[in-house]
């Protein structure tokens, strides 16, 4: 009865087991029906996970398809100067769970420091952090070389690789670096335009990234038959510019020549094409190097506003010859002019030149020819259109960023006539450069531009294409050469004789501004001005028009604010016309026309030697204004025989004795630096203008070394009308 019983039991257990069994059989019978005809199953979070896509995760591979910026081109299209560059990021695996890792820590930092240019503490500590996988070294381990990269490799440190990365290179480094500007690295680890072109033309620049995927085995290869989809990466669009790379090295290397020995404040040069606009070079100085981004000066002097000085009477010139008002053979009287709200001096005081021609009053740079030309022979609306015409009241819209805009000063009287001759209203280069093309083109006013065209690397296709266009016809051909050959005497006989480079004609003109500290008035003491010049060549064609500005330039008297614009400008125009092909004229007889001209001044005759009573009354019968210091045998002058002067010139006679100081007050500072070269005397100068007070009293022995302090101002500062404007107020004349 027992064992039945205990059968019975087992047959129940084994029922109920199979049961259970045929259940669950069924169910995951069910189930596996029912996954294969929905394909999909429930997740933890209770939604639905679909089946296949879940599949190709596991099975599917991606990878980024990198391309590169565009390239930026010199006119040539042979020449980069901006490219990318494979390069590579040090990375170190600190993962002791993983089989490749840096194992120690001591050696490899010793090793990688002086390679990657890091102290070897800093790569120590970061190679000594917790919790992390992997390291990376920061700006240091950034865009290596193939060269670093491989040094690296060749030490076979544990733990230590390589991510593929690109750089952007500038191959010529301080070159046209505002221009060109530079990229950085964005969040998404690509190079974006920061500065200059890079930043204005990054929508063009900028590449594509393209997308591959395949499918591959759970080891990682890729499936023989497997789907593949690849998106292809496009490059960004090359970019061709204006500059000439050769040109642009002329004016590099004479820039930092003018760096190195008078050291200025800044400095900028622009050369360019006159028929077309073209720009050809542009430098600034300080400069960076866009490849270290070491940026001390953000600002581009070349579009940049400043009170141009007195290249402004190119165009105030060429405006009267234009309306049929200029005679260059009038006289006019020079020295002063007086205005409502001031007067108006020339940069050698007193009587100037006397009654000369307007021609000789341009020549040498006369502030009060400028000043009639305004207010008596154009008036003051008509030059006010003139300015316009000229476009020096707005901007180029040169393809740059961050030109600035220029301010004509224009209200009170004295503001209109000073705007003649390039004080108080300030100007870019770029505009200058822009105006002088009417000048140089035949009265054809040329936009300035700087990219020539973009095109797709990989199409061919040109996105966007300059062509030379005409932003004015402010003066006729027959003006345009008028102003040209006054421009051309401007150089063989005025004030640009610095700039004169044999074997070639140069038309142009110099300047000298003062700079305006604002409510303190302008900035005193020698050398503080901003030196320019503007010319073209050859004069009778122009090929090249060239401009170059220094600001505050380290003299030492005699040095001259010409000596570092002409050291840039005539090493730049030089060199670029002989590099244009274009061949230096042949020496030619003058004619007795072209003789009669050059003898509009006279040449100083030696005197030392003479008696200083005799040799003053021979030269005050040539029309010449003598100051002797001492008695008895003339033994030096100035200025030196040879030289050619002007009527009224002050000349300074050193005769034996003890000399006394004379009373210079009302001397311009070219007759101080007069004395001071003749008596070895050491300059200070305050202000500008004329002399009134001087530091060492009238009648007083002069030494040799002596310190001679003196105060200038102008005579415009000291006449004061109740309707002066403060412009008026503050207006000083400028010096050539």
């Amino acid at each position: 009865m027992k064992e039945t019983n205990k059968n019975s039991h087992i047959n129940v257990g084994a029922a109920i087991l199979m049961s259970l069994f045929v259940l669950l059989f069924f169910a995951f019978i069910g189930r596996f029906f029912y996954i294969e005809w929905t394909q999909a199953v429930s997740g933890s979070d209770g939604e639905k996970v679909d089946l296949m896509e879940l599949g190709k995760d596991k099975w599917t591979r991606s990878k980024i398809l990198e391309a590169d910026r565009g390239t930026i081109f010199d006119r040539t299209g042979e020449n980069a100067l901006a490219t990318d560059i494979p390069s590579f990021t040090l990375r170190a695996i600190l993962d002791k769970e993983y089989e490749d890792h840096v194992e120690n820590v001591d050696k490899t930092a010793a090793a990688l420091a002086p390679i990657i240019e890091m102290e070897e503490s800093d790569v120590k500590e970061i190679l000594s952090r917790d919790d992390l996988f992997q390291v990376e070294f920061g700006a240091s381990g950034k865009d290596l070389s193939l060269t670093q990269k491989e040094k690296i490799e060749e030490m076979d440190l544990p733990g230590v690789g390589f991510i593929p990365t690109k750089t952007r290179l500038y191959p010529n480094e301080e070159f046209a670096s505002h221009l060109l500007g530079f990229t950085n690295e964005n969040d998404d680890g690509v190079q974006e335009g920061l500065l200059g072109l890079e930043k204005e033309l990054n929508k063009y620049l900028m590449p594509q990234e393209g997308k591959e995927t395949y499918q591959s085995d759970r080891e990682g290869f890729r499936l023989p038959y497997g789907n593949e989809n690849i998106t292809p990466s496009k490059s960004g669009n090359d970019v061709y510019l204006t500059i000439d790379q050769k040109i642009q090295v002329l004016m590099e290397n004479a820039l930092n020549e003018a760096q190195e020995k008078f050291n200025p404040e800044r400095m900028t040069a622009i050369v360019a094409d006159p028929d077309t606009g073209k720009i050809l070079a542009m430098g600034n100085r300080p400069t960076f190097d866009p490849n270290l981004r070491n940026v001390s000066n953000y600002t581009n002097m070349a579009l940049t506003a400043f009170e141009p000085g007195s290249t402004m009477k190119i165009f105030t010139v060429a405006s009267a010859i234009e309306e049929g008002v200029y005679n260059g053979d009038e006289l006019f009287q020079s020295g002063q002019y007086s205005v409502p709200g001031g007067r108006v001096s020339d940069h050698n005081g007193g009587e100037g030149w006397g009654a000369i021609s307007f021609d000789e009053g341009i020549r040498q740079s006369s502030n009060v020819a400028a000043s009639i030309l305004v207010k008596e022979k154009l008036g003051y609306e008509k030059y006010k259109d003139y300015l316009t015409k000229f476009g020096l009241d707005s901007k180029t819209g040169i393809d740059l960023p961050g030109e600035s805009s220029s301010r004509i000063t224009y209200g009170g009287e004295l503001e209109r006539i000073t705007t003649g001759f390039g004080q108080g209203s300030t100007i870019t280069p770029i505009q200058q450069v822009q105006a002088i093309t009417a000048i140089a083109n035949g009265g054809k006013m040329m936009k300035p531009y700087v990219i020539e065209k973009i095109v797709d690397p990989e199409s061919n296709e040109v996105k966007l294409n300059h062509e030379p266009e005409v932003a004015g016809e402010p003066i006729s051909k027959d003006t345009a050469k008028q102003t040209r050959d006054l421009l051309r005497t401007v150089v063989t006989d005025g004030t640009g004789t610095p700039y004169n480079i044999e074997g070639y004609e140069i038309a142009g003109k110099t300047g000298t501004a003062q700079i305006s500290q604002g409510s303190k008035g302008y900035m005193s003491g020698y050398g503080n001005n901003i030196f320019s010049f503007i010319g073209m060549a050859p004069a009778d064609d122009p090929e090249l028009v060239v401009y170059v500005a220094v600001d505050r330039p380290q003299l030492e008297y005699p040095e001259l604010g010409s000596d570092p614009v002409s050291l840039i400008f005539n090493t730049v125009m030089k060199n670029s016309l002989q590099y244009l092909n274009i061949d230096p004229m042949e020496k030619k007889e003058e004619t007795s026309e072209e003789s009669s001209k050059k003898e509009s001044g006279q040449v100083l005759t030696e005197v030392t030697g003479m008696n200083a009573d005799e040799a003053k009354k021979e030269l005050e019968a040539k029309g010449l204004s003598v100051t002797v210091l001492g008695d008895g045998e003339v033994t030096g002058q100035s200025p030196h025989a040879g030289t050619k002067i002007l009527d009224n010139e002050r000349i300074i006679l050193r005769a034996e004795g003890s000399a006394k100081m004379p009373d210079i007050t009302g001397w311009s500072l070219a007759d101080v630096m007069k004395l001071v070269e003749l008596m070895d005397l050491k300059p200070n100068v305050m202000g500008a203008g004329y002399v009134t007070k001087q530091g060492i009293n009238k009648g007083s022995n002069i030494k040799k070394d002596d310190y001679l302090v003196v105060e200038l101002k102008s005579p415009s500062s000291e006449e004061e009308e109740p309707e002066q404007t403060e412009a008026e107020e503050d207006a000083e004349p400028i010096t050539d």
